[in-house]
This record gives structure tokens, sequence and C-alpha cells, in this order.
């Protein structure tokens, strides 16, 4: 009880510092196997969510293959084309904005930031797969009027191999899609990309390491912060660029600051406390940030009643005290 109450007099300071700020806030709405209900977005709204990544997929067969597979008979409704349409547009029809979202999975879970071809022909060939995946959403964002495109996530080889191939596409992509643009870096990844200058957002998946306590406080995780903000500020003043936390989250369990990346280790734990913690502390130290964009949450499943729950280590706050810290922040920005 002394901690809610410290939690809500702190929500009560913030909201009478200075006027209200909107921000985005945000979850990351994953894909289904079935149509998106309303109900499904009810439930987004009630957390008091404004905004909601659409994440359509393309498949890779390993870390060296060239072939983006996507939109496909073989895939779930929400990672196709149509599926993420009708996703945008009952998301909308509910005055929620959109983040769409394409990203790459490889079989196994590898990582996608270790992307890289074994030869000049199986780069190019993954440039031209890529752009074909790209676009496909860049247009399906035009149709839609949705009102942010993520262009890649955590692609950091691919990035760092191919520089010239990233920018051409930013151009390409603005020629059809005349909405904002933004790149989802991983946390160690985003002061080597080399164009920010073209995007609209520093995009950030923000699992940095903030501590290595099994149940670190929110004092605790905000003294973690303090060395990664003051970089994260520092680009953000450097390309007069704002930042967005295109994922950020934490899984209810021991020492989830600790490695927050790290999806593996079901073993560990459940730990609600720690989790909400560390939603606490990522709101106290950025919402209030003029530079700061806002953030979508990871990860928001549809069937909200079925998932997360007071037994579940994994990312998802559905049904869970962070839930509640989500919805407090929120609804002050």
């Amino acid at each position: 009880m002394k901690k809610l109450g410290l939690l809500f007099l702190l929500l009560a300071q913030f909201s009478c510092s200075s006027q209200k700020v909107i921000k985005m806030n945000g979850v990351s709405f994953v894909a289904s196997g079935e149509e998106a209900l309303q109900e499904h977005v009810d439930n987004v709204k009630h957390i008091n969510a404004n905004s909601a990544a659409v994440m359509p997929f393309g498949f890779l067969k390993d870390i060296n293959s060239p072939k983006i597979i996507f939109n496909t008979d073989r895939q779930w409704f929400g990672e196709t084309k149509k599926g993420a349409k009708q996703y945008i547009e009952l998301l909308h029809k509910n005055k929620i904005n959109v983040m769409l979202k394409p990203q790459i999975w490889i079989w196994h879970g590898e990582f996608t930031g270790t992307l890289k071809m074994e030869s000049e022909e199986d780069w190019v060939f993954l440039e031209k797969s890529y752009e074909k995946f790209i676009m496909t959403y860049a247009q399906l964002a035009q149709e839609t009027n949705v009102e942010l495109l993520c262009i890649g996530t955590e692609l950091e080889n691919f990035v760092n191999n191919r520089p010239h191939y990233w920018r051409q596409l930013i151009a390409k992509i603005r020629k059809t899609y005349k909405g904002k643009l933004t790149y989802a870096a991983n946390w160690d990844e985003y002061p080597k990309v080399i164009f920010w200058d073209q995007l609209d957002y520093i995009g950030i998946d923000a699992y940095f390491p903030l501590s290595e306590s099994k149940t670190p406080s929110v004092k605790e995780l905000k003294e973690g912060w303090q060395p990664w903000k003051n970089k994260i500020k520092s680009l953000s003043n450097a390309t007069s660029k704002s930042v967005l936390f295109t994922e950020f989250g934490y899984r209810s369990m021991d020492y989830t600051a600790k490695k927050p990346w790290l999806v593996d280790r079901t073993d560990e734990g459940v730990n609600l406390i720690a989790q909400a913690n560390a939603k606490e502390a990522i709101f106290s130290e950025f919402w209030q940030e003029d530079w700061f964009a806002g953030g979508y949450v990871w990860k928001w499943f549809l069937n909200h009643e079925n998932v997360g729950g007071q037994n579940d280590n994994r990312f998802t706050p559905q049904n869970k005290p962070a839930q509640n810290v989500i919805k407090s922040f929120y609804k002050i920005y």
C-alpha cells in the first residue's frame, strides 16, 4: 500500500507541474490468426493508449538467406497485408494512431541484427527483396493514412554494410508515403545509424541493461537510466530529432532489468513487482522530457482476457500490476 501511495503522489506531481503534453502512448499490437474486433481495441483504449504498432511480418530461412517471404496464405492473418489493413482501419475508427512496423523474423529466432550475406550477389538480392517488402507496406501506409511508418527493425549488419542502399531506399519510400518515418534501432545500435538525418524520429528498441538486482527498486532503476539517458539526449540534440521508443518493455520475472532483451529465460521466477517498477522508472525518466516523443509497450495481445496474469513471466503487462502503471501514466500524457 505504501508503494502505491508513492506512485500516485508522483503521478499527481507530474499532472500539476506543467501543462498536459501529448505523447505517443503506444502498444505493440501483436499479429494474430484472427481479425481484430472492437472488444480488442476497447482493451487498448482502457489503458489510455492513443497509438498502436501494427506489425506485419516477412520471414527468412537463416541469417544468410537473401529472400524475404511475406504476405502469403501460410501466415497468420495479422502478419499479412490484408490483416494489417484490417487492424489499421479498426484502430483508426477508434481514433487510435498507428505506427506501421513491418518486421523480419529469421527462423529459429536468430537475431535480425546478425543478418549478413556471404556474397555481393546475395546482398543485391536481399536489397531487392527488402525493397519489395517495405514498399508493399509503404503503399499500404499511404492508402490507409497511417501516421508513422517504421522502415526496419534491428537490422544492424544490413544497415552497416549497405549504407548507400538505405539512403536510396528512404528516398524511394518518401516518394510513395507522405507521413512520418522512423527506424527501430536496437538499444546498442542506435548511435551508429547513419541516416537519422533522413527520418523524422530516432527510433530505439529500449532494452537497456539497468540493474542486476532480483527485484530492483524504482530508485535503483532510475539511477541505472542516467548514463543511457544522457547519451540518448545528446543524440537528440545533435540531430534535432525527437526520440521514440519503438519498443520498450520488461518481463515479469526476477532480474528483469539485467538483460531485458532476452526472450529465452523461461525458468526465471515470476516477479510482477520487478516489471511494474521497471515500467514506472522508464515513464518517470522519459515521458516528461520535451525531446522525447513516446513509445510502444512490448507486447499487447488481442485476446486480452486469456493472456498474461499472475503466473506469467513473459513481456506482456496484460492482467498484471504493470498494466495499471501504464494506464496511470498514459492518462497524464
